[in-house]
């Protein structure tokens, strides 16, 4: 039996119930079950019943009992309540979010806002009155400056996991499979996601150890999150992390890198440079290039892409990663 809930609580869980009916669609309790539990709003599926029936009698909500389950959405000319109601540029703004930061954010918000998420898809769907919104998706694309490839497959329930554990603070559970095959399982500290063209790696400490690693999901077997919580270190910086190559395979070395381009391939460089610093001396049929870098694989993989079109390659460092 359901604990005796609040006024407070109440009228919450009504509000949400009504934030989450869509208009163009039917919608079911089990649905709007799901959707509440992943927020955190603790009702069961009966509970849920029960208030959806007092809110058809009370707005214009119909309710379609022809068979089970029963289906709820507002009615074709319901006026008076704004809360169901995305305007064209939320619509758009939900949309790309669901398109382009689907991994980026918990899996327990992203199953809380589905129904949004797809009230939203179909004010822009072929049959919404929403034009030029609609059109906006067709008119931008975020592309790959590199070959693209299919991201690998990360196995069922993993990223569910990982995200939450993240997103709570909680120590994680992991069957991992590293690069040569080796498989172990390990207890991690979840410090934060990044997404690398098609891949998503975690970052985290093993337990019992206070340096990062980066994690490929797609190598873990198996995740669950504990119970348990943890204090997220202060001194750790995804930023930083970054900043200083750790996603380029790198050990946070920087290096005044120095070599000569042909004009062709490195004019690039002059409206992307490589750093802060860069400086481009024009030769004539060739560009001399230096510029202060981090030290990482993933720079040696790109100059060795230019293949001869590069030359006099030299690494100078300047400061490590501890001396910050």
């Amino acid at each position: 039996m359901e604990k005796r809930r609040d006024t407070r609580d109440t009228v919450r869980f009504a509000l949400e119930l009504l934030r989450r009916i869509p208009r163009n669609r039917k919608v079911s309790a089990s649905e709007l079950h799901e959707q509440l539990s992943s927020l955190g709003v603790d009702r069961g599926i009966r509970s849920i019943q029960r208030q959806l029936e007092m809110l058809s009698e009370h707005f214009d909500i119909e309710r379609d009992d022809r068979n089970k389950p029963y289906g709820y959405k507002w009615k074709e000319r319901a006026q008076g309540l704004a809360l169901p109601m995305l305007s064209e540029q939320e619509s758009l703004l939900l949309t790309l979010a669901e398109q382009y930061l689907r991994n980026l954010l918990p899996s327990s918000l992203m199953k809380s806002m589905e129904g949004f998420f797809v009230q939203a898809r179909t004010n822009l769907g072929p049959q919404g009155s929403i034009k030029r919104e609609r059109e906006w998706l067709s008119k931008v694309r975020v592309v790959s400056t590199t070959q693209p490839l299919l991201p690998p497959k990360i196995s069922s329930g993993v990223f569910e996991e990982v995200s939450n554990a993240l997103y709570a603070n909680r120590w994680l559970k992991l069957d991992y499979k590293n690069a040569a095959g080796k498989r172990s399982n390990i207890e991690v500290m979840p410090l934060g996601l990044a997404q690398q063209g098609p891949r998503l790696y975690l970052v985290c400490r093993y337990r019992d150890y206070d340096n990062e690693r980066s994690l490929a999901l797609h190598r873990i077997a198996f995740a669950q999150a504990s119970t348990f919580t943890f204090e997220r270190p202060k001194e750790f910086d995804l930023q930083k992390y970054d900043d200083d190559g750790r996603f380029g395979f790198g050990e946070g070395k920087r290096i005044l890198l120095s070599f000569r381009i042909t004009k062709g391939a490195g004019l690039h460089l002059l409206e992307s440079p490589l750093s802060a610093d860069q400086q481009i001396i024009d030769t004539g049929d060739l560009l001399e290039v230096s510029a202060t870098v981090v030290d990482t694989a993933q720079l040696k993989w790109w100059l060795r892409g230019f293949g001869d079109q590069v030359t006099e390659i030299r690494r100078n460092i300047v400061r490590s990663v501890n001396e910050d």
